[in-house]
């Protein structure tokens, strides 16, 4: 009797054990998180009445800020940075940047990351230290460009929050937005006035990621929202006005990607 009491004891304790060591708590719990980003982030957008944040604000008690404006491309993302900073100061664990669309849209051209040049320094491999001339990457700085307004963008962001989350969400798939005759936008199988197509914009970011160590949620691939099928205009807001604009149900499937996506990561370091 008492072998049988150790022995069920013992497993009660294993599985207790078992138990603790697999209960998760998701990393963005009860955080303090700023959205930036355009009209699909922009609380006063009617393109539904409630947005991916309010998702993820309602299933982890996120303390919630939110800086996107309509039709803001990524040379406003200072501009948020600036806000948010006068607002509440340090006093925030986390930043998603969720914008691009619209500097496709408007054709701004993709440019290049970098201006390469060659310049003086000092190397010793192998051999005594001496000057040596090398080519250096330098970012390019300029709102000219979808890139430069990138760098200048996480530049900003990372001198601003150094000890911060920063993550940045690819541009979803868009179709037509046909508001009047002078807001007409082509599906994106077009390409833009400057002779890029979408797909590149979207790859942008996931290179920014790289240039500037910042963690990519490619929502773009992963939400599966695809308006460019019939079959998807129920996930947005008008199938014969506006397939650019995810309903409700839209923003639900966006937020659910971003739940799971954002378990990967600290939400503070």
């Amino acid at each position: 009797m008492k072998k049988r009491l150790t022995l069920f004891i013992l497993s009660a304790l294993l599985c207790g054990a078992v138990y603790g060591q697999t209960t998760f708590v998701h990393p963005w719990m009860n955080k303090r998180v700023a959205y930036f980003g355009d009209s699909i982030t922009d609380p006063r957008n009617d393109g539904s009445k409630l947005k991916y944040w309010n998702f993820l604000q309602d299933w982890l008690h996120i303390t919630t800020y939110v800086y996107g404006v309509s039709g803001r491309q990524w040379n406003n993302i200072p501009v948020q940075t600036d806000k948010l900073q006068s607002e509440h100061g340090d006093s925030v664990d986390a930043i998603l940047i969720f914008i691009g669309t619209n500097d496709f849209n408007e054709g701004i051209p993709l440019g290049e990351w970098y201006d390469i040049k060659e310049e003086e320094v000092m190397a010793g491999i192998h051999e005594p230290k001496h000057i040596v001339t090398r080519k250096r990457m330098l970012p390019v700085m300029t709102t000219d460009t979808y890139k430069g307004r990138i760098n200048i963008a996480l530049d900003k962001l990372k001198r601003t929050y150094p000890t911060k989350q920063i993550v940045l969400i690819t541009p979803i798939h868009r179709a037509g937005f046909y508001r009047n005759d002078k807001n007409w936008q082509p599906t994106e199988d077009y390409y833009n006035r400057c002779g890029e197509p979408f797909l590149r914009y979207v790859e942008a970011v996931k290179e920014a990621g790289n240039i500037w160590a910042v963690p990519v949620i490619d929502l773009n691939a992963l939400s599966g929202l695809y308006p460019l099928m019939d079959e998807h205009v129920q996930y947005f807001k008008d199938g014969a006005v506006d397939r650019l604009h995810p309903n409700d149900k839209g923003h639900e499937r966006m937020a659910r990607t971003l739940y799971y996506q954002l378990s990967t990561l600290p939400c503070t370091f």
